[in-house]
């Protein structure tokens, strides 16, 4: 399958000897379960086995996250991983603490629980081994064709309604792909995605994230319609937004590869977010407010209506994945406790 990594071979041997090697380094983990309160996304809990990204997205909201390790947003971001250490026992910690309340856990909201490193180390399979274990139910967003390696996983959940997963597309057109998102699968890889999972009856739908003006934004309807062909159920977008140093790296990314366009597609983004390039207020960040996100908002509703993607009633546009149908009264506390020592 097409990992995105097939694309090393059009590098030159120079530029593949200086490349820089990536790193996993241990980030001990105490509190395992990230909460937040946020109004416009679908969950309240959520779990990033990883800090940083081997997939090397330009446009990443969750770049500026390894200033705070001194660290940069840039190459260290993309070749510095840190990775959750002891997930199993910290997530059972979590689970059996009397105050914990069951609701989905979030895999992948700020970077990719199935990048390369999930291959070596596992520990996205981990904590879905754990969740089934105590019945809670998870949500997951990826770009990685890696998820079918946890089919059998995925299926027990799926049989007990505690799974949901969202494959994000931002384009159709491998050559953007290559360098927008240049270690990522291939959008064709992504779509077959998809239909493994419908045809395993595992609820599947579709992220098209970010939608880029002027880049990308008219390939709306024909994400849809192929996602909707491959067996998508659902499908959710968010728009481009450019936080702190983000906003630099896209600029230069952009004036290398389109000059031409560079200034209207920063324009856009700036229309769409009251002027700045990135917005943080609840209801707007993912969508951005004004004429352009308002037309971004019906035909994307349009073309779900169209293509059979609506969104279950309870469950937002916006977003990552579809929680609204997973159960929440099948977890189990006490018994996993002694399963532990039989």
């Amino acid at each position: 399958m097409d990992d995105g990594w097939s694309t090393l071979h059009e590098l030159r041997l120079e530029d593949l000897a200086c490349a820089p090697d990536t790193e996993l380094r241990p980030d001990k983990t105490a509190n395992i379960i990230t909460t937040n309160q946020s109004p416009d996304i679908p969950f309240s809990q959520s779990i990033n086995p990883y800090k940083g990204c081997e997939h090397g997205c330009i446009y990443c909201y969750a770049r500026p996250t390894h200033a705070y390790l001194d660290l940069s947003p840039g190459l260290d971001f993309e070749t510095k991983i840190f990775y959750k250490t002891e997930p199993v026992a910290r997530l059972r910690e979590a689970f059996q603490k009397k105050s914990y309340v069951c609701e989905p856990i979030a895999l992948g909201t700020n970077t990719d629980p199935y990048q390369p490193a999930e291959k070596k180390l596992g520990i996205t399979r981990k904590l879905l081994e754990t969740c089934l274990e105590f019945r809670n139910p998870v949500c997951i967003v990826t770009k990685g064709v890696l998820i079918l390696r946890d089919l059998d996983i995925l299926r027990d959940l799926a049989n007990l309604g505690l799974v949901s997963v969202a494959v994000s597309v931002t384009t159709l057109q491998n050559d953007l792909k290559t360098k927008l998102e240049p270690r990522t699968a291939s959008p064709t890889a992504r779509l077959r995605v998809i239909r493994a999972l419908a045809q395993e009856r595992i609820p599947v739908g579709v992220m098209v994230a970010p939608i880029i003006p002027v880049l990308t934004d008219h390939e709306i309807e024909e994400i849809l319609e192929q996602s909707a062909h491959f067996g998508a159920q659902f499908a959710t977008y968010v728009i481009l937004r450019l936080p702190l140093e983000v906003a630099e790296l896209f600029k230069a990314w952009l004036n290398e590869h389109f000059p031409l366009k560079a200034n209207r597609v920063l324009s856009q983004v700036r229309e769409v977010h009251g002027g700045k390039l990135c917005s943080s207020e609840f209801g707007q960040r993912m969508t951005g407010s004004g004429v352009f996100a308002e037309l971004i908002r019906q035909r994307f509703r349009s073309a779900k209506k169209k293509f059979g993607l609506d969104v279950p009633t309870g469950t937002r546009e916006t977003g990552t994945t579809d929680t609204s149908t997973l159960r929440t009264d099948l977890f189990r506390r006490q018994r996993d406790v002694r399963d532990l020592w039989d």
